[in-house]
């Protein structure tokens, strides 16, 4: 099992509103194909500052072939959505884990 984390740093002002867009848009659109389940969105408290907030947004994927599926037919339309929205407002990274347990 691999879980796809995004680690997005939101400008202040737009924290509600992306946390809000995440969670009324990008998450359900995100799980349509099947490709990617069980998502879990976290506010990240190691890295604050004045002027920004992190989130990681995570999903469990089966495989990086099924990922790269997922984002080839949904995920970059959702990025570049996100884009439109919130311009550089939202920076974000991906990172692909292993779950070892």
């Amino acid at each position: 099992m691999l879980i796809y984390n995004t680690t997005y740093q939101v400008t202040v002002d737009q924290a509600r509103t992306f946390c809000v867009w995440l969670h009324e848009q990008y998450i359900p659109r995100a799980q349509e194909s099947d490709e990617v389940r069980n998502p879990r969105m976290c506010h990240i408290l190691s890295h604050r500052d004045a002027d920004s907030e992190c989130f990681s947004l995570q999903f469990e994927v089966e495989s990086s072939a099924r990922l790269h599926h997922w984002f080839k037919h949904v995920g970059s339309a959702l990025n570049e959505e996100m884009l439109r929205i919130f311009g550089d407002a939202v920076t974000g990274f991906p990172t692909m884990m292993e779950v070892i347990e």
